[in-house]
């Protein structure tokens, strides 16, 4: 009985992996029942935490500056839930298939192509987290590392006051799109410099960025197994060295994946601590999306795979 079911999830997974390579798939499979199966089986979410409530303005098909390909962007307008914040409008991809281009980019840089996919989960709880602890940014250095579309990054630098907000990624395409959306909300940043930077984890000269930050965010970058030392050396050379500095991760446990990275950073000499239960509103809709009522939301709900552990790591 095991093994039927890993060879249907099998069968499944194969489903997506077509769907998503074909720039014109055929019509989805009108068996209602297989596509609840993907849809539980599938680890992409559109509704995800919910905690920064979002929509789309427009989309449109766009060229990419780094490589040329097109793609179907949405520009989408991010409401932040506290008094007096400004709009956030970032441009996002939102097709539903790959482009091929974007892996010879993965190829060639070493990098995975999951930052271009959506706007993870894990980023929404990293945001929020940020907005309701936003005292601890003001005047400070801060730099987002694995950013994607960098969405607790801008969370940062536009409520937080904070001295300068660096949005980092290894994925050229990736930082081209946060530097077309510092640009389109330049007015939301008050006296915060905002820049994007390409920020490879295991390139050898950091020069200009070590021992330069107060804060490091990250959310879901422990998942790849072979980034793992690369990412806490990084960590440890980007932290500041003279004054109180630390890096705070948003990243659920993925199987053994977020414990093997802890145990390279402690090998590396960082500090860790880990919060299951770190804010009672994302405790609350994780419990819904387990038992409650929000369960259908979000079918392939999945303690390890989708929760999102609080990890603090200091010098």
């Amino acid at each position: 009985m095991e093994n039927k079911t890993n060879e249907k999830a099998s069968s499944l997974r194969w489903k997506i992996l077509r769907q998503a390579l074909l720039s014109n798939p055929s019509p989805p499979n009108p068996d209602e029942q297989s596509q609840l199966s993907i849809k539980h089986i599938s680890r992409r979410t559109t509704h995800g935490f919910n905690l920064i409530p979002s929509h789309v303005i427009d989309d449109e098909r766009s060229s990419n500056k780094c490589n040329g390909s097109s793609a179907k962007d949405a520009r989408v307008c991010y409401t932040l839930p506290i008094p007096g914040a400004p709009q956030l409008f970032l441009r996002q991809r939102v097709d539903n298939h790959a482009d091929l281009d974007d892996f010879q980019t993965c190829n060639r840089y070493n990098i995975d192509n999951t930052g271009l996919v959506c706007n993870w989960p894990s980023e929404d709880v990293l945001a929020h987290y940020c907005l309701s602890h936003r005292d601890i940014f003001r005047s400070k250095k801060v730099i987002e590392i694995g950013s994607g579309y960098g969405l607790a990054g801008f969370v940062i630098a536009a409520v937080t006051e904070a001295s300068e907000v660096v949005i980092s990624d290894g994925n050229p395409l990736v930082v081209d799109y946060t530097q077309r959306n510092i640009e389109a909300n330049s007015g939301a940043f008050g006296n915060t410099v905002v820049k994007s930077m390409m920020l490879h984890w295991n390139q050898e000269d950091i020069s200009s960025v070590a021992d330069n930050f107060d804060i490091i965010v990250a959310s879901d970058c422990t998942f790849f197994k072979d980034f793992h030392r690369d990412l806490a050396r990084i960590v440890k050379h980007l932290l500041s060295k003279t004054k109180s500095s630390e890096a705070i991760f948003l990243s659920p446990k993925r199987g053994n994946s977020l414990d093997l990275f802890l145990e390279v950073a402690e090998e590396n000499g960082l500090h860790i601590s880990v919060t299951e239960n770190y804010d009672k509103e994302v405790w609350k809709r994780h419990a819904g999306f387990l038992h409650g009522a929000d369960r259908d939301s979000w079918p392939s709900y999945e303690t390890g795979h989708c929760y999102p552990l609080l990890i603090r790591i200091t010098r």
